[in-house]
């Protein structure tokens, strides 16, 4: 094992770069919250600023996976829907089977120049968590509680105030609802069962309600739907663990590029639409399972450095006094300053592993679950 791989094992470095991350985020935060005074003077500007600030804190992970454990990603597509990356608004399809597929949508909203303005329908459980949820909130990320009967209202208003965004944003749906587990699939495969619908073999039943929603409200702003099925070379199952011990993985990530006008604008076929297109994504799961790849050309979209820059300009700033303090901290030979420190350090390590928690499978939330569900 080389020196920077022994580095990248070591839990005192871990808690370096989570202090990096946690404090640039608070500070983030909070200069998010001095721009709302930009809201009702110039709603665009507040808009772009935002956009910068949340790319200052998300690329922090990106670098993690680009430049730290080195994964790499690839693209299975053809040359004209790659052109079209990042110079359109776009609604984006992407399994839920792992947990760093986020991370993995986010280098390749980086690469392409969309990762401060790239949108989720997210969880109402997320807006509390610090940092990622406050950073969402004042990116406009639209929240739902995934019970339609009380989201619809939230979920409309939310999609029709990105109408005029300023900036070329990949709205992400997880259509699926929830990530992938046997115990979810094997329900999910009951519903199917009991509506007449085709089973699925690697996917849950999508959730329609807000894929037609979406549509229905971005026409006009969206251009495509961008349908993307993710897989890891080996059959890995990384974590966001794993990035962080310097794990490298091989992502493939096939994507497909719908005209939002070829979508049906009546809802049911719309829904219709949706649940073929779960179809296709399974049988691309199967052809992956047994040949390892994708169809389609290959592209590798070379990593940028500002991630790591942006990373660098954090941990020079942040660093250098918190080594500066924890000298004089020890320097002084008081006991309690020094148990204070030890507790202040404790404590910054539950807190990085509770977020690091956020994405764990086995942690998630246990919507899917249910044995009976309501028909959409």
């Amino acid at each position: 094992m080389g020196f920077i791989a022994f580095l990248k094992t070591q839990f005192i470095v871990h808690l370096l770069i989570g202090f990096v991350f946690v404090v640039s985020g608070l500070i983030i935060n909070f200069i998010q919250l001095c721009t709302l005074v930009l809201w009702p003077i110039n709603k665009q500007l507040y808009r772009r600023v935002n956009c910068r600030l949340a790319y200052s804190l998300w690329s922090q992970l990106v670098m993690l996976l680009e430049w730290w454990s080195g994964t790499e990603c690839t693209l299975f597509s053809d040359e004209a829907t790659v052109k079209t990356f990042g110079k359109e608004h776009v609604i984006i399809i992407l399994n839920h089977n792992f947990e760093i597929d986020f991370l993995c949508g986010w280098t390749m909203t980086e690469r392409f120049g969309v990762l401060g303005s790239s949108k989720v329908l997210a969880k109402r459980e997320l807006l509390y968590v610090p940092l990622i949820g406050w950073t969402w909130y004042f990116l406009e990320i639209v929240f739902c509680k995934r019970k339609w009967e009380e989201d619809r209202d939230t979920v409309i208003e939310g999609l029709k105030r990105l109408a005029d965004y300023p900036e070329y944003m990949w709205f992400l749906l997880y259509c699926e609802g929830t990530r992938f587990t046997e115990t979810k699939h094997r329900i999910s495969m009951e519903v199917a069962e009991s509506k007449g619908l085709p089973k699925l073999k690697y996917h849950l039943l999508p959730r329609t309600k807000g894929f037609t929603t979406a549509v229905q409200c971005l026409r006009g702003t969206v251009s495509a739907v961008y349908d993307v099925t993710l897989n890891f070379r080996g059959n890995k199952n990384p974590s966001l663990l794993g990035i962080l011990y310097g794990k490298k993985y091989e992502a493939d990530m096939c994507v497909r590029r719908f005209p939002l006008e070829d979508i049906p604008q009546d809802e049911k076929e719309a829904a219709n639409w949706l649940h073929k297109l779960y179809q296709e994504k399974d049988a691309l799961q199967e052809m992956y399972n047994q040949e390892g790849v994708f169809p389609g050309k290959q592209f590798k979209p070379p990593r940028r450095p500002w991630t790591l820059l942006n990373f660098l300009f954090w941990a020079t700033v942040l660093l250098s006094p918190l080594f500066t303090f924890g000298f004089g901290v020890f320097a002084s030979g008081s006991p309690l300053l020094i148990l204070a420190f030890l507790g202040l350090v404790g404590a910054a390590s539950f807190g990085v592993r509770r977020l690091i928690g956020v994405t764990e499978i086995e942690k998630g939330s246990s919507y899917g679950n249910q044995e009976f569900k309501k028909k959409e």
